[in-house]
């Protein structure tokens, strides 16, 4: 597609909205914010009911941040309200490196 004369206001408009979703998502990956820390829809309950409302799916966009720590093999994510600072919950795993394999005993 070749480009001639000025952008129409139609493509300027397209242009503004695109660079403002990319610059959110930028200082929305920099800031940890959730739902750029790949957190799935069923962990997204935030106020502990069981259950996940709409509500907690767009705080996920602007109010939960997730903090990472590694200790070892012991991985965790601690959810935080970002105007608080207030814990929300955290989530810890341990991850098992694979065994290296051993040389097999030659046979006698």
């Amino acid at each position: 597609m070749i480009l001639r004369g000025k952008f129409s206001p139609r493509r300027k408009a397209l242009l503004a909205l695109v660079l403002i979703v990319l610059a959110w998502l930028g200082y929305a990956w920099y800031a940890n914010i959730a739902i750029t820390q790949g957190i799935e829809q069923k962990d997204m309950d935030w106020n502990g009911d069981g259950t996940v409302s709409r509500d907690e799916i767009i705080q996920s966009f602007y109010a939960v941040a997730v903090n990472d720590s590694q200790d070892g093999n012991r991985h965790c994510r601690t959810f935080v309200w970002r105007s608080t600072g207030e814990q929300i919950r955290v989530d810890c795993r341990t991850e098992f490196t694979p065994a290296e394999a051993k040389p097999a005993e030659q046979k006698k």
